[in-house]
């Protein structure tokens, strides 16, 4: 290649690097029939780091379009500590108006805390639960804190064991065995 004036030789490189990256600063000497310190100093006026930076900038920025989307889920009660895939806590304080007609808390509340607490922990979007072993240990009383704790203590495929244990204060009060399955892929 014959020698090109700077001004076309900054034009090329800057488009020859944008079609291929990481090529080092040896090959483009090579390419354009200059100098590497000529290279280097036509990457630095042009403002184009090194090979090494631009790899760890490339690789940052697919990084970061690879991060999902965070999942949207319908909790019951206000959620206190979340690790997808291993465990979640959650908190529901009781009111008058979950009251049965006996003047306890409505088990479907407690259900529903601990269901939505196991499809958040799964960390997926679509789910059924399978399996419900649920056990209504306690009455609990209006105006009550209720905390939560789902943990997955097992996984077989797209079967998710999952344990909720809600207590009020220290007392267990309901106790559910979910196998839940994501169903993501089959929608």
């Amino acid at each position: 290649m014959s020698r090109l004036k700077k001004q076309e030789r900054q034009k090329q490189l800057t488009e020859k690097l944008n079609i291929t990256p990481f090529l080092t600063d040896e090959e483009l000497a090579s390419h354009f029939g200059v100098s590497v310190p000529t290279i280097r100093l036509d990457r630095l006026e042009l403002g184009i780091p090194e090979l090494r930076e631009r790899i760890k900038a490339m690789a940052t920025e697919h990084a970061q379009d690879e991060q999902p989307e965070p999942i949207q889920h319908e909790i019951v009660g206000e959620l206190i500590d979340v690790t997808e895939g291993k465990q979640a806590l959650s908190m529901l304080h009781t009111t008058p108006d979950m009251e049965d007609r006996f003047g306890y808390i409505d088990p479907q509340y407690l259900y529903a805390q601990a269901n939505s607490l196991a499809k958040l922990v799964m960390g997926t979007t679509v789910c059924s639960a399978e399996i419900g072993n649920i056990k209504y240990k306690n009455p609990v009383e209006s105006g009550t804190n209720l905390v939560a704790k789902a943990e997955i203590v097992r996984r077989r495929g797209d079967k998710y064991f999952i344990w909720v244990i809600i207590r009020d204060k220290i007392k267990e009060v309901f106790r559910a065995k979910f196998i839940m399955e994501s169903v993501e892929n089959r929608v």
